[in-house]
Formats: C-alpha cells, sequence, structure tokens
C-alpha cells in the first residue's frame, strides 16, 4: 500500500516504510518496493513531515530509507544498519585465526549451503558466508517484518568480501519455511532464536528484542531443522535461559564466564540440494 505525500494511514499501523526527507525517485521506488514485500504501507516524505510525528500518529515504527543507508526507528530509539561484529569475525578469519565459535561448533567448509533460521541482525549470517566461500551458499529467514527489511537491504547496500558468497534473506516463519525442503536440502542448520532474558544488552540488541519474534522453538522445529540438514544443526542460547533444558538438548562445554551457549545435533546424513 503507497500513500501520497501528506496522506497517512487512516488507522495506526505496527510498522510503516518512509524515506529520508532528501527523496529523489530512486530512492522513492526503492522504499516502496520494499513495502510492497511484507505488505506494510509506504508513506511518501518531505520537510514537513518529521519522524516523530509518523512515530506520534501514524506507527508504532518505521523502516527508513536513505541514499547509503537504511534504519529501524521507535519511540524509544533508532538502529541504523551496519555489519557490526560480523565485520571483526571476518577480518579473524582473513587473518587465518580459527577461533570464531561458529566455525568451531559448526565446522562449516567452503562449498556447504547453509540455512539460518534466525536471521536476526545478519551476524552469523555474515560469518558462515565467508566460511562457505564464493562457491557456498547462504539462506537466512526472518519473520519479524522490520528486522527482514533492515538486514535484506543493509546487506545489499554493503560491498560483497571476495571470499565470501551472497546472503540470500527470506520473509519466512523457520518452521513453515522447514516443512518446505527435502531431506537434505542444506549442510548446515543453524538456530539462534531470541530466547527470554532479563540481562541489560546494548542498544542495538534493545532494539532488536523489541522487534523480534518470540515464537519458542519447538522439538518438532528442531526434527525437522534435523531432517533438512545433511551434516549437522547448530543451536545457540543463553546461559541464563531454560530453553536449551526444556528441548532436551545438552549444550557444548562452555567456559564458567561464557554468557552464550552452543549446542550441535546431527543431521539426517541424507545427501540433497535446495531447490
Amino acid at each position: 500500500m503507497s500513500l501520497p505525500s501528506g496522506t497517512l494511514p487512516s488507522s495506526r499501523k505496527p510498522l510503516v516504510v518512509t524515506t529520508s526527507d532528501r527523496v529523489d525517485a530512486q530512492l522513492a521506488q526503492r522504499a516502496r518496493s520494499a513495502a510492497e514485500e511484507v505488505g506494510v504501507p509506504y508513506v511518501e516524505r518531505h520537510h514537513k513531515l518529521p519522524l516523530k510525528k509518523l512515530l506520534t500518529d501514524t506507527a508504532d515504527a518505521l523502516v527508513v530509507f536513505e541514499s547509503s543507508a537504511v534504519s529501524l526507528v521507535d519511540a524509544e530509539g533508532a538502529l541504523r544498519f551496519s555489519p557490526g561484529l560480523a565485520h571483526l569475525r571476518v577480518k579473524q578469519l582473513d587473518a587465518g585465526v580459527p577461533e570464531d565459535q561458529l566455525l568451531r561448533v559448526a565446522g562449516l567448509r567452503e562449498g556447504e549451503r547453509v540455512l539460518d533460521c534466525t536471521l536476526g541482525l545478519g551476524a552469523d549470517a555474515q560469518v558462515a558466508a565467508r566460511l562457505v566461500g564464493p562457491g557456498g551458499g547462504v539462506t537466512a529467514l526472518e519473520k519479524s517484518p522490520a528486522l527482514y527489511l533492515l538486514v535484506r537491504h543493509g546487506l545489499a547496500g554493503l560491498e560483497r568480501h571476495a571470499g565470501s558468497c551472497a546472503v540470500d534473506v527470506v520473509h519466512a516463519d523457520a518452521a513453515e519455511y522447514l516443512r518446505t525442503l527435502p531431506d537434505g536440502a542444506f549442510d548446515v542448520v543453524l538456530f539462534d532464536p531470541m530466547f527470554e532474558r532479563e540481562r541489560k544488552s546494548s542498544a542495538a540488541f534493545e532494539t532488536l528484542r523489541r522487534h523480534a519474534d518470540y515464537s519458542p522453538l519447538t522439538r518438532e522445529t528442531v526434527e525437522e531443522a534435523r531432517r533438512v540438514a545433511r551434516r549437522a544443526v547448530v543451536l545457540k542460547g543463553s546461559r541464563y535461559s531454560q530453553d536449551f533444558k526444556k528441548l532436551g538438548i545438552t549444550p557444548e562445554p562452555a567456559r564458567p564466564n561464557a554468557t552464550v551457549l552452543w549446542a550441535r545435533l546431527p543431521g539426517s546424513g541424507k545427501p540433497g540440494r535446495p531447490g
């Protein structure tokens, strides 16, 4: 739904896509197309329509397209997409330092295909893309429309690392998407679900938490992932959560001060490729 400049939705919306007030036809079309991807309103901006007014009158959150950036804005703050810690993790891999936990636990290899079921801000997907290299593939799922738009279009604006494959970002519910796949469609399936926890996090992570999907990971979805994964299913979780225990999963040994736990389950062992 595209609304002309000066026209606002008739009722308050959870999410609206707009642009900076310095907008040209190309930027407006990018933002309009993004809104259509997830079925939310697009509102044209002008200098007399500040973001604060949109948040007060029209939407709980905004995805704002700029010429070279994309941001997620709500009443509590703004998050502009950046590669974040993924950039540092990739630099470590480039330097030949094999200490990344994703590499240690998943053992990703060049040419493999990875399904990241919980994209979030895209850090693990970017690292996985570097580990599997240009001959591999990474598909990343995100159910939250706000995070999907932020990260899909944020990643599209980055220059791709010469040693990485592209990340194919899909707006989908992981449980439903897994059911559509054949046995062994991917080599490795990743989960980093948004577990509830009380500890205060960085501003970026707090924004992620406000807009993330909190659907619990179920045993049925984990079993579907094992069917789809030829080699392994890898999960991350908070030390302060009981979710691993509820799923009947034993995490890998970790340092006493580690706040993030990892677990690895065997895949189906069946060869296959995504369609």
